[in-house]
């Protein structure tokens, strides 16, 4: 059986490189694209078995991508290509509908291993699947108490949380010392009730705290 997928990277080496990756293989390229408004029109019209996409592109974000997608009927699996894994796009790609969450890393072998097992619907082929399904866990939960009002410069602290910045790069982006970027965090974490800065940034990404 042949699997059918569509690849969209605004890089065209990379593009050509996963045509390579995939030749001769059970796994056929069916349409590609380069920006988001292609791999949205292309996979609406190839409807393949597997989307393969990376994060960001010129003219937008593949999550955003995908959820139009998904609004539009498409039920295919969606693989994000990534070059990492920071804390905001996992929150991002599960948020939006993605299956699988892979490293441009991978090997050949890896990757034609989960986009046959992603074809085949098998939910346990995420190499982070640990934490996807931490982030998932954490957006479903439900609250027992509204959350209490972040600051202005709370709010701007906990994006670059999301973001992935470490406290010593948001006191250096901030012009702020690292003991106050410490505080806020603190003070983050204590009105989102989390207990660690992974969950902050997932909750801010579900409640819409982060502009």
């Amino acid at each position: 059986m042949t699997l059918r997928i569509v690849i969209a990277d605004s890089q065209p080496v990379v593009r050509a490189g996963l045509f390579a990756f995939f030749q001769n293989t059970d796994v056929q390229i069916v349409d590609d694209a380069q920006n988001c408004a292609e791999l949205v029109a292309k996979t609406l019209a190839a409807l393949p078995d597997v989307l393969i996409a990376d994060v960001a592109f010129p003219d937008g974000s593949c999550f955003d991508a995908v959820v139009e997608l998904r609004s539009r009927g498409y039920l295919g699996r969606v693989l994000v290509l990534a070059n990492d894994a920071r804390q905001f796009e996992l929150a991002s790609a599960r948020a939006a509908g993605v299956d699988s969450y892979l490293l441009k890393r991978t090997s050949r072998s890896e990757l034609l291993t989960y986009v046959r097992a992603l074809a085949q619907a098998d939910a346990n082929v995420d190499a982070y699947s640990g934490e996807l399904q931490r982030v998932s866990s954490l957006m479903n939960r439900q609250r027992v108490e509204p959350f209490s009002p972040l600051t202005i410069r709370e709010t701007q602290v906990l994006r670059c949380v999301a973001l992935g910045l470490s406290n010593k790069e948001i006191a250096l982006t901030m012009r702020l010392s690292v003991d106050s970027i410490k505080e806020h965090v603190q003070n983050i974490m204590r009105k989102l009730d989390v207990k660690n800065r992974t969950q902050a940034a997932v909750l801010g990404i579900r409640e819409k705290l982060i502009p």
